[in-house]
């Protein structure tokens, strides 16, 4: 780790700003999709000590990881799991293992250590063609907008009062969108005693070894797809929001660290975490602080925020598994509407590879299963197979980038996902 960069000294005055501005990052971050970690969670049958062993391990790792990236290079840099990646673990749980998903997010996490140490972080993005990239994306997620809307057939009142709000919010309060839907529909929830929280005991979350189990299976299946999810929907956003705001760290540092964070905290369950987008646009702008130069302090405070969180994970596992399986799947649907949004609009840009990009994108949301392998490999293989043929060739070297990152763009702009 390099040497802290110099920087001005901090005075009592410079704290409330980018303090808040943290907290505020780390209640968008909880109150948005981080329920796919439970749906995926319960769809693994996972016991509450494992689930409270995954929000431990997550929250401390992405915790530790932003304090140290920021104090470092003096810059806020927030981290967070990877959303898409917990949508589509919901999926990919269901035909694998537990044991053998802790293998594969140990295998995806050395790949990230090795692309940060090698600094080949953007040579690799650009071997997978943007649309292609943002049409897996899209159909991984599009299940989840049409469980949102699903819910109106099971219960009416509560689906409902949610869309209704979420629509209302978006056009005047963008950022807090998903917030406001989770405060309120709490507060209905409890209006009408659907939560049953008496009993809930204040308990310390204690970590939970599960020995990995590597397999072909989850390799190609679990460990690959969520490789190129992380990589395409969460680091290149994050680093996006960093450089839209002026910050220069480079990428390699993020991408080895996080890296390394999520390869010590996978045996205990946590899946891939990375650099943040939105929850980082509410640290790296002019909210945080007036001076640039002291929006570090934001990603600091950012960081125990999550790491008081980690360790109460009990809790916050019994919480949120009392909730009704309609609130669940309508907030996570309609947490992940600017993402999938955002991935079709990039998908469907480039007119010379739309048909490429919308072939991926109907793949993926088929969810194929062959071999025992999942959708999200045999989404992107028929994608990057109908690219070679309708153009050719693969390219060698694609031409911006950067176009994969059009749904974090949306996410940064306070209309995708909190991460």
């Amino acid at each position: 780790m390099p040497t802290a960069k110099p920087t001005s000294s901090v005075r009592l005055n410079d704290l409330p700003h980018p303090v808040v501005a943290g907290l505020v990052s780390v209640i968008v971050n909880y109150g948005g999709t981080f329920i796919l970690v439970f749906q995926a969670a319960q769809v693994a049958g996972l016991s509450p000590e494992l689930t409270a062993s995954w929000v431990w391990s997550i929250s401390i790792g992405v915790g530790v990881t932003g304090i140290l990236l920021s104090w470092f290079s003096r810059e806020p840099i927030i981290t967070a799991w990877s959303t898409p990646a917990a949508a589509f673990l919901v999926t990919a749980l269901a035909t694998t293992s537990y044991a053998e998903a802790v293998g594969a997010y140990l295998i995806c996490a050395a790949a990230f250590v090795v692309l940060g140490l090698s600094g080949w972080f953007e040579r690799l993005i650009r071997l997978i063609p943007p649309g292609v990239a943002a049409g897996l994306l899209a159909g991984i997620l599009l299940q989840f907008g049409i469980r949102a809307f699903g819910g109106m057939s099971i219960d009416p009142l509560l689906a409902g009062l949610l869309i209704v709000t979420y629509v209302v919010l978006k056009r005047f309060t963008a950022r807090y969108a998903v917030v406001g839907i989770l405060v309120l529909g709490l507060a209905f929830l409890l209006m009408q005693e659907r939560v049953d929280l008496t009993g809930l005991e204040l308990k310390l979350a204690a970590p939970v070894f599960t020995l990995p189990v590597f397999s072909l299976n989850a390799l190609l299946s679990v460990a690959l797809p969520l490789f190129l999810i992380t990589l395409t929907g969460q680091y290149m956003p994050g680093m996006l929001v960093l450089r839209g705001d002026g910050f220069r760290t480079s990428a390699n540092p993020i991408v080895t660290v996080t890296g390394l964070g999520s390869l010590l905290m996978a045996p205990f369950g946590s899946h891939a975490f990375n650099i943040a987008a939105i929850t980082a646009a509410i640290c790296t702008g002019r909210e945080a602080h007036e001076n640039p130069d002291k929006r570090w302090i934001a990603g600091i405070a950012a960081g125990v925020f999550y790491i008081l969180v980690g360790i109460f994970g009990v809790t916050l596992a019994a919480v949120f598994m009392a909730f009704p399986a309609t609130f669940i799947t309508t907030l996570a649907g309609l947490a992940l509407l600017g993402t999938i949004g955002g991935s079709l609009a990039s998908a469907m840009a480039d007119a010379r590879t739309r048909e490429a990009s919308l072939i991926t994108f109907l793949a993926a949301a088929a969810n194929i299963t062959m071999f025992g392998i999942g959708g999200a490999f045999w989404g992107l293989l028929i994608g990057l197979l109908a690219h070679a043929v309708l153009n050719g060739r693969l390219p060698r070297r694609a031409r911006a980038p950067l176009q994969t990152i059009q749904p974090g763009t949306e996410a940064a702009a306070g209309k995708g996902p909190p991460n």
